[in-house]
């Protein structure tokens, strides 16, 4: 196999509105659950529901955007503005939209954080128009005002994975309901807004084996945060785009991340019977990641 030089960015040359119509949340029904949710219900013994969701999106023709939405058993709204910590986490792909994330991260991610003692909506958002950051910055907007009005969540943990860091740090910098930022083998075009915000926590996670997107992107995006705020650069020695030799690692980083912004504590455990709970096989995720839409466009496993 040829060998390429990583880049910094997967945004789109153009941000025109392309032709055609956004995905059918239809088109992913197959990764709706991980394939072994039972590893985890047999342990705690509740589940949480999965619901697919189409938000309207206001900003003009074919406005709707598909995603899952995880919610914690027995939730409620009135809860919610009560005694619930009131963050939810919504997970973002990359540059060929998605739902299932890097290595299929989200796919069991969401369910854990969903899970936990006091379990945390989590929303698997994929864009109307991948790469183009005004549509998929609107996406990420739309989903915030989406689980606020029907559910009282006003705090929200935003994750993405390579272009992801876009809409990530556009919003995060820009909208003080985000009370902190995750990313996986992020890019570097389009993400100023990462200056903008501390002292709110970031965690950036980058293979050195990249060759999509170069590891120096996620120190770069470390440089630009500062040291104003709490920051953490993982680097994976030789591991590749979508993080396929740490996925159970990495995942484990960013649920405790994720529940750490929440303000929920995760002892010895859940730790052990939620978080590190093996819900998606190994040899399961490349499949799942096709199958989820993310690896579509310019996106790539390497």
């Amino acid at each position: 196999m040829a060998s390429r030089t990583p880049g910094t960015s997967l945004s789109a040359t153009s941000q025109a509105q392309p032709q055609g119509k956004p995905h059918s949340i239809n088109e992913y029904t197959s990764v709706k659950k991980p394939p072994h949710l039972d590893r985890l219900t047999s342990v705690t013994h509740q589940e949480a529901t999965v619901e697919s969701v189409t938000i309207d999106v206001e900003d003009g023709p074919d406005g709707f955007v598909p995603g899952f939405l995880h919610m914690p058993p027995n939730f409620t709204s009135a809860a919610a503005s009560q005694e619930h910590h009131r963050t939810a986490a919504i997970l973002l792909s990359g540059a060929g939209g998605g739902v299932t994330g890097p290595s299929s991260i989200y796919l069991s991610l969401a369910c854990k954080l969903a899970t936990l003692s006091s379990g945390i909506p989590t929303l698997r958002l994929d864009y109307r128009y991948p790469a183009r950051s005004k549509y998929c910055v609107a996406d990420v907007y739309a989903g915030m005002k989406y689980l606020q009005d029907l559910y009282g969540l006003d705090r929200f943990v935003l994750i993405g994975w390579s272009f992801g860091g876009a809409p990530v740090f556009t919003v995060g910098g820009a909208d003080q309901r985000v009370v902190g930022c995750a990313t996986v083998a992020s890019q570097t075009a389009e993400t100023e807004g990462i200056r903008k915000l501390p002292p709110r926590p970031v965690l950036l996670l980058h293979g050195t084996g990249d060759r999509t997107l170069s590891y120096a992107c996620s120190e770069r995006l470390y440089a630009m945060y500062g040291d104003k705020g709490s920051r953490q650069l993982e680097l994976f020695d030789g591991d590749s785009h979508a993080l396929t030799g740490n996925a159970a690692t990495a995942e484990g980083m960013l649920c405790e991340f994720i529940a750490k912004c929440a303000g929920v504590e995760v002892d010895d455990g859940l730790r052990r019977e939620v978080v590190e709970a093996e819900l998606v096989g190994d040899g399961e995720r490349d499949e799942l990641m096709r199958r989820g839409g993310d690896l579509r466009g310019p996106e790539r496993r390497e």
